[in-house]
């Protein structure tokens, strides 16, 4: 037997070994080797592939696992949403966000709480989704609606099993964090050249994860701990209960979860975990803290993008001094005007850092900072750095860091407004510093969702003219001879940014309103009008009844004052009609719609002894119903509690049907 032959002979034995272990481990969940020796196989076979590349077998474990290149990551959605988490970043945080729950479940203190802590990981969350113990897909989070279709991307992930094991649900969406290992993101760093070097273990995860070539996602070391569950046909009691089934299910949990029964144990868990996060071998960035309790999180509900009965306490900040050796400024896509200051660059938690926020002109006043001091640099969680305070003057230079007369982009009239702090160019049209951020806003993951369209294409395609406005950018096509010649561009990327608009013509009402870029109108403001309105004509013949705005419960002054202004404006209304010769915009209606208050006005007054009042309205919400904060002939019903008011007074004299809590409890079925 020549050396051909016993190589050939070898990489079909280690094919045969390759498959079959993998079929014991991922279906039987019974592994023969231990995962040292299963590695060693691989490594084997990877040697010898690439030594051979000539010999390389049709049922070579790689191509068996997908080293065919795909075209792009189809879209998939999720059956429930995905939320994020709101932030805490100290005690009194954590205080706040308990107090709140008592108060929201018109509790008398906080005894009735248990609570699951755990790490926060840094990585990329996934949706897993099970049917009748099968694995059929998995999706990244997305925009938490749609993500991406990674199923073939993760088969290699050992803590996830392509079946489960006996007393499976009919259906399960079991969430949680892809991530890499510090020691094995070293590993994998030492390998590649330096422009191919991932900044951290976060992005290393994610660009092992997101690969076309499906060879490279097997061929990392990506590891899985599941955090959380969306849609489910089975109902579980508590957190730990879930928890011990994916257990059961060979799905590992994290080793440093913890219960918790008050803030005083949630306190010190975490300080627990920030000494030693060090030593982990995996990037974390803070302590989730969940109530345990499946009853208790569905009557608390969400907040916008975040669920009620959920929250992360951030670690402290990490902080550098460096010296301020010039400062610029920005203009946002309102007009705020915001210093920069050009730092001497120094390394912050592993990241280079140049730049730093300094907010505000009076905040550099407050802080007695210029240019060259020694100052202190801080950078939380995912935060722009930004300078807290002056470490040490520098004696030789005594000119103060003054705000701009005019704006230092288009040179136009500046204003800051009373009882703000923010210096604002008026030049809302013209300037093109915000011209180029509502494009930034209006592409970005929250709006539109246009996969390849960052800040450095839209900067680039607008200084070269063929963006001026956002509505440019379903245009584009006209230009493709010249852009497919730019630097950065060619004819395949061009094509897939093209996909990528295409396939975001189909976008919700919420989704379209935020992505308008209206000032005070983020994501919570964008769902009240949708929810409100349903229809984007209905919204914009409304726009100025101030009256019927005031009326919408959760908007408040300044948001309304915005949406008046925005709507009034003729060049904001064009803009909305050519917008709509693109996009197909759909209001999602996800509220219980055979309910007796559905598509009911409610007011509610008084006080309620078994729900809180924002208990009851969330839940009102949740059937179907609008909410109203004061009286009308439009209002269908006032739900009153004791000591109503004059609401009740009014209510019967314009013949408005009255409930108490009891009856209220009933029509809407609790």
């Amino acid at each position: 037997m020549d050396k051909k032959e016993k190589i050939l002979k070898r990489l079909k034995e280690l094919a045969g070994l390759i498959k079959q272990h993998n079929y014991n481990y991922h279906t039987l969940d019974k592994p023969k080797i231990t995962d040292k020796e299963f590695d060693k196989l691989v490594k084997e076979n990877d040697v010898l592939e690439k030594k051979y590349p000539n010999l390389i077998l049709k049922e070579s474990p790689n191509k068996n696992y997908g080293s065919k290149i795909k075209e792009n990551f189809k879209k998939i959605k999720h059956d429930s949403q995905m939320y994020s988490l709101s932030n805490a970043f100290n005690n009194n945080d954590i205080k706040d966000f308990v107090k709140r729950s008592v108060k929201f479940l018109n509790l008398k203190n906080d005894d009735a709480f248990e609570y699951i802590c755990e790490p926060k990981i840094d990585g990329l969350s996934l949706n897993l989704v099970y049917e009748n113990g099968n694995l059929v897909s998995a999706g990244t989070r997305g925009d938490g609606f749609i993500g991406e279709d990674v199923t073939e991307n993760i088969l290699n992930i050992k803590n996830i099993p392509s079946k489960l094991k006996s007393d499976f649900p009919d259906f399960i969406e079991i969430r949680g964090e892809v991530f890499l290992n510090k020691s094995d993101f070293e590993k994998l760093n030492s390998k590649l050249d330096n422009k191919s070097k991932f900044a951290n273990p976060r992005n290393a995860a994610a660009g092992s994860l997101r690969q076309l070539d499906i060879s490279i996602s097997h061929s990392r070391p990506l590891k899985f701990i599941p955090h959380g569950i969306g849609k489910c046909s089975y109902n579980f009691d508590k957190i730990e209960d879930y928890y011990d089934q994916l257990k059961n299910w060979n799905i590992t949990t994290n080793n440093l979860s913890k219960k918790c029964y008050s803030v005083k144990e949630i306190i010190k868990f975490y300080n627990h975990i920030d000494q030693k996060r060090s030593g982990i071998d995996y990037d974390i960035d803070g302590l989730v803290v969940k109530i345990n309790d499946f009853k208790l999180q569905e009557r608390l509900g969400y907040v916008g993008k975040n669920p009620r009965w959920a929250v992360a306490i951030k670690f402290s900040a990490e902080k550098a001094n460096t010296i301020i050796q010039s400062v610029d400024y920005q203009v946002g896509r309102t007009g705020a005007i915001t210093p920069v200051a050009r730092l001497q660059p120094v390394n912050l938690g592993g990241v280079i850092i140049s730049n730093a926020s300094l907010h505000n002109f009076d905040e550099i006043n407050k802080k007695n900072i210029n240019v060259l001091d020694l100052v202190e640099i801080e950078r939380a969680g995912d935060v722009i750095p930004y300078v807290t305070r002056l470490i040490k003057k520098n004696s030789k230079l005594n000119t103060k860091i003054k705000p701009p007369k005019n704006c230092p982009i288009c040179k136009s009239n500046v204003l800051k407004e009373k009882d703000e702090a923010i210096l604002r160019c008026l030049n809302t049209y013209g300037c093109s510093s915000q011209k180029i951020e509502r494009i930034i806003h209006f592409v970005s993951k929250k709006s539109l969702n246009i996969e390849g369209f960052g800040e450095k294409q839209v900067k680039q395609l607008f200084n070269l003219k063929y963006i001026n406005k956002v509505e440019d950018i379903f245009n584009l096509k006209k230009f493709e001879s010249e852009i497919i010649k730019l630097d950065g561009w060619g004819e395949l990327s061009f094509s897939n940014l093209i996909n990528s608009i295409n396939n975001s013509k189909t976008i919700s009402l919420d989704k379209f309103i935020y992505s308008l870029g209206i000032r005070f109108i983020g994501e919570v403001n964008a769902e009240i009008l949708a929810d409100e309105f349903k229809e984007l004509d209905v919204l914009i013949s409304s726009s100025n009844n101030i009256g019927m705005l005031e009326n919408i419960d959760g908007l408040g002054p300044k948001a309304i004052s915005s949406i008046i202004d925005f709507f009034s404006k003729d060049i904001n209304k064009q803009t909305i009609i050519n917008l709509k010769n693109h996009l197909s915009i759909t209001f999602i209606d996800n509220k219980s719609l055979d309910n007796f208050f559905s598509n009911k006005n409610l007011v509610f007054t008084g006080t309620l002894s078994e729900l809180s009042r924002d208990e009851a309205k969330y839940l009102a919400k949740t059937k179907g119903a609008k909410i109203l904060s004061s009286i009308s002939k439009k209002t269908d019903f006032l739900i009153a509690g004791e000591k109503a008011g004059s609401k009740i007074n009014k209510a019967k004299q314009i013949g408005i049907k009255i409930l108490n809590e009891n009856e209220f409890l009933k029509k809407i079925n609790l």
